[in-house]
């Protein structure tokens, strides 16, 4: 069942206005119109839009607490949240470039990732960065909740903007200089055969003063 309170980040017992002010700012952040018709955000507003339109009629808001509190009464765990893993594909990465992200917990029931939402317990999700800070750096923050022992624990993982001329700089330099890889194993194998040489012509000179004087 849908926990449309964690949806609009309100308690249960937030007012009729609580809920108001909260949907209009995730409509306003999950709009479709301002994220690129992005089928995640598109879908987090359905959540925030479903939630509201539940919630502000009072008969069916009565309803759905009667449902949510028998559920949390009788399926939630009453373990303390863990986070078994949380990654990423590459924490380096150029604007608008791909990056898969996983996340593993237990005895969690409400699980978010900041800044992009309400998320399974465990799954993953492909994502692109629009823009980083003035760092160049992007935080993805993993929430695990046991709502009932009231307890969240955070994961985060930092992403660091990679610039584009970076980004092809070794394949460049590899494709420019397709030997440079095998210089020092060439380096390496002449000082050998340079050393060999000389232990036998040091070995040879022995021989012929021992002859010599023997």
């Amino acid at each position: 069942m849908k926990d449309y309170y964690y949806f609009l980040g309100i308690p249960q017992n937030a007012s009729a206005e609580d809920i108001k002010k909260a949907y209009r700012k995730l409509s306003l952040k999950y709009h479709p119109d301002k994220n690129e018709n992005d089928d995640y955000f598109s879908d987090r507003f359905k959540e925030v839009k479903e939630a509201y339109e539940t919630l502000t009629d009072p008969q069916r808001k009565r309803i759905y607490d009667q449902n949510l509190g028998s559920q949390q009464r009788n399926v939630k765990s009453i373990l303390p949240p863990k986070i078994k893993n949380f990654s990423a594909s590459k924490i380096r990465a150029q604007k608008d470039e791909e990056i898969t992200i996983y996340w593993n917990t237990y005895d969690a029931d409400l699980v978010k990732i900041v800044p992009f939402g309400l998320e399974k317990p465990n799954g993953e999700r492909t994502i692109r960065i629009k823009e980083f800070d003035s760092h160049g750096k992007f935080q993805i923050l993993l929430h695990a909740t046991n709502t009932v022992l009231h307890k969240t624990i955070v994961q985060g993982i930092t992403i660091t903007e990679l610039a584009e001329n970076e980004s092809g700089s070794e394949e460049k330099e590899s494709l420019n200089n397709p030997s440079a890889s095998f210089q020092k194993p060439q380096k390496k194998e002449t000082k050998s055969k340079r050393l060999v040489s000389i232990l036998i012509f040091l070995a040879l000179i022995a021989i012929i003063i021992w002859m010599k004087f023997s």
